[in-house]
């Protein structure tokens, strides 16, 4: 969705380019604290597969829900009492304030359903049976394309929306994939199978396990995001240009996080469903492997962007000027991924282990790094967009090594790799 929004939306304007990076990354700040209950979820669950009780997993995925429901409906509730009061003060153009404004309004409600494939996102990972996933994002970006093409420009006999309509298509894409996921599920009979949607009373001790764990990453994932809309803030302020280039570039990079997203939850999902099977001492084994795959899957990107980085930035607009001024930009990037190649998988082994407490504050460190960088290329040393995303970089590089520091002093000093882990 992220891609054809930008890709639609870069044959509007610049300032609806750089209104649909505000909004959007405001909306995944906020999809975040699902995300990081969802983890969490994600890691019970693939631990009990692996302790071999498998009847375990429709209770816990029934306590998530009674918890992301109301979560999601008062993140909704409170984002469109406030949000006017929230981001007037932040963005320093009226122009782009308002295009983000009439984004946002159409785009909340996707958020109800965005929480419900967390949950199922969360079950399916857990279990490592993750093809569906692949079939409800095409469902999603399928419906997404049709509308955006619609809503947009005023097609197939839709009113004209501009932004309006790229968000509103989004949302409506939600829930195409969301109600796909439910059909999926009943007619594969995993509701039979691990009891799912029973609803039976609230278990407090399954409850707190799963709040005990998530919280953490639910604060992480929390102000990473939100640190991520701080650099868009900071952006803004340099330019609608730098604005529009660095919306561009968002959604190449995205692009590039997509493999090294899925090979990161297998990290996750795989080390503690070893640590649930006693094979804790396979876990560097494996994460080496697989950090060795997710850069073999991110240089595929890497090369292609490297020989055709004009015709890779013209997916997203026709306007020459940020095509030329976003291709130096674009190979920085490059770079920041392969560094997040490691470091993400890396980070997500060590979530694996239960350890998210750990996990936040090494989160914190990194991001304090990050964002000082930001400032002092922004602020102080005046930089242009180009110096800005080295960032990118500069944080792969600390959340690798961190992570990796963590993992070592973890199993040398507090496990013993003959005996497992409990």
């Amino acid at each position: 969705m992220n891609v054809t929004d930008t890709a639609f939306i870069g044959r509007v304007g610049e300032i609806e380019l750089g209104a649909a990076a505000l909004g959007g990354i405001f909306y995944f700040v906020l999809i975040m604290l699902g995300t990081g209950f969802g983890t969490g979820v994600q890691i019970i669950i693939a631990r009990k597969i692996g302790e071999g009780q498998r009847s375990l997993v429709g209770k816990i995925l029934d306590q998530a829900i009674y918890f992301m429901l109301p979560l999601s409906l008062l993140i909704l509730l409170l984002s469109y009492l406030f949000i006017d009061s929230w981001l007037q003060p932040l963005i320093e153009s009226k122009e782009v304030y308002t295009a983000t404004m009439a984004y946002l309004y159409y785009r909340m409600p996707g958020l109800l359903f965005a929480f419900g494939q967390i949950i199922f996102r969360s079950f399916y990972i857990g279990l490592a049976d993750t093809k569906v996933l692949t079939w409800s994002t095409l469902v999603m970006a399928g419906v997404n394309i049709v509308l955006d093409y619609g809503l947009i420009f005023g097609n197939l006999g839709f009113p004209e929306m501009g932004i309006s309509g790229a968000a509103l298509a989004s949302s409506i894409s939600e829930v195409a994939a969301f109600i796909f996921l439910i059909v999926y599920t009943y007619r594969k009979k995993f509701v039979s199978n691990y009891q799912l949607f029973h609803f039976t009373k609230p278990d407090k001790e399954i409850f707190n396990s799963n709040l005990k764990l998530s919280y953490p990453l639910m604060i992480q994932n929390f102000l990473s995001l939100g640190v991520w809309f701080v650099f868009f803030l900071l952006v803004e302020k340099m330019g609608e240009q730098e604005l529009a280039i660095s919306n561009i570039i968002r959604s190449v990079y995205i692009v590039l996080m997509i493999p090294i997203w899925g090979f990161a939850s297998a990290a996750n999902s795989l080390t503690s469903y070893l640590i649930g099977n006693q094979r804790a001492h396979l876990i560097f084994k494996l994460t080496g492997r697989i950090v060795l795959m997710c850069m073999g899957g991110v240089s595929a990107f890497l090369v292609a962007s490297f020989i055709f980085p004009a015709e890779i930035l013209s997916v997203y607009t026709d306007n020459q000027s940020l095509i030329k001024h976003s291709i130096p930009v674009l190979y920085v990037v490059n770079f920041g991924a392969l560094s997040l190649s490691a470091g993400f998988v890396l980070f997500n082994t060590l979530l694996g282990t239960g350890k998210t407490k750990a996990g936040l504050f090494i989160e914190m460190i990194v991001l304090a790094i990050y964002l000082g960088f930001v400032y002092l290329i922004v602020s102080v040393i005046k930089g242009d967009i180009t110096a800005v995303w080295i960032s990118e970089f500069v944080y792969g590089v600390f959340i690798s090594l961190l992570s990796w520091m963590y993992l070592k002093w973890l199993f040398r000093k507090e496990y013993s790799l003959k005996r497992g882990l409990d």
